[in-house]
């Protein structure tokens, strides 16, 4: 996309609140069917990248509300697709299927979509069980230890990198994840700092370890080669950081206490 067009269309961004004007290539590689179809993970409790499903499916959550603002903004109707992990929005994006979706910047991403800039910065590391010699980060990686992550999960990806002698393996939702640590079948589950307190007191005795593993900035993400599409939803991101759109988001979510990307 051109320079002129790219300041044309955070001219128009900066005007918040109310439909922006996007042009025919926007539309076209934003919302080709005429809905912008939005693609978003959910989880038992709300995080700045995970939804919570309500008892009729619906989704409210960080995610979710920012999918409603590109909506919004391009005067466009938006359709969610929630699913149970990033993995599968990223397969969904990457396939056309949907149109954006939100998820963490991993470099395997970035080979499949494009990323908007981030708006939070999540951070990898451990719930635990009850083990004392479980003090540190790097003492999860031991004989004996398994590890769960979530499938095809940025986070679970770093966790197996890091990993040399430890045991991973896979669970298909957060939900999946728990039970295995119940049940005792896993004594280590790699997910986010910012995700893991709500879910430490269904283990008793269990620890959340200090420090990252890895860490990732979480974004809007678009279709590989739409530039048109990439240039809108950046200027997207930057004035949704300026104007409040995302701390309202966050605090809609009752995630107040967690710092916005810069």
């Amino acid at each position: 996309m051109k320079a002129t067009m790219l300041f044309g269309l955070m001219l128009a961004l900066s005007f918040g609140g109310k439909a922006i004007a996007a042009d025919d290539d926007v539309l076209h590689e934003l919302a080709p069917t005429g809905t912008l179809r939005v693609g978003v993970a959910y989880a038992p409790a709300p995080t700045p990248l995970f939804v919570v499903k309500d008892a009729a499916g619906e989704a409210h959550g960080v995610a979710r509300d920012l999918g409603a603002a590109v909506g919004k903004a391009l005067d466009v109707p938006v359709a969610f697709f929630v699913v149970a992990t990033t993995g599968e929005v990223t397969n969904a994006l990457a396939s056309g299927a949907i149109d954006i979706g939100v998820m963490p910047a991993d470099e395997d991403r970035r080979k499949r979509v494009d990323f908007a800039p981030p708006y939070f910065v999540i951070e990898c590391t451990y719930l635990v069980t009850d083990n004392p010699e479980i003090k540190a980060i790097a003492d999860v990686d031991r004989g004996g230890m398994t590890v769960v992550g979530i499938a095809g999960s940025a986070t679970e990806r770093a966790a197996a990198r890091s990993l040399k002698v430890a045991k991973i393996v896979e669970a298909k939702t957060v939900d999946e994840a728990m039970t295995m640590m119940k049940a005792g079948t896993a004594q280590a589950f790699a997910l986010t700092h910012d995700a893991l307190p709500l879910l430490q007191p269904q283990v008793p005795g269990s620890r959340i370890l200090d420090g990252a593993f890895q860490s990732f900035g979480v974004g809007i993400a678009v279709q590989k080669d739409h530039p048109a599409a990439l240039a809108y939803i950046k200027a997207f991101t930057e004035r949704a950081k300026a104007d409040g759109t995302i701390r309202r988001a966050f605090g809609d979510a009752g995630l107040n206490r967690l710092q916005i990307a810069p």
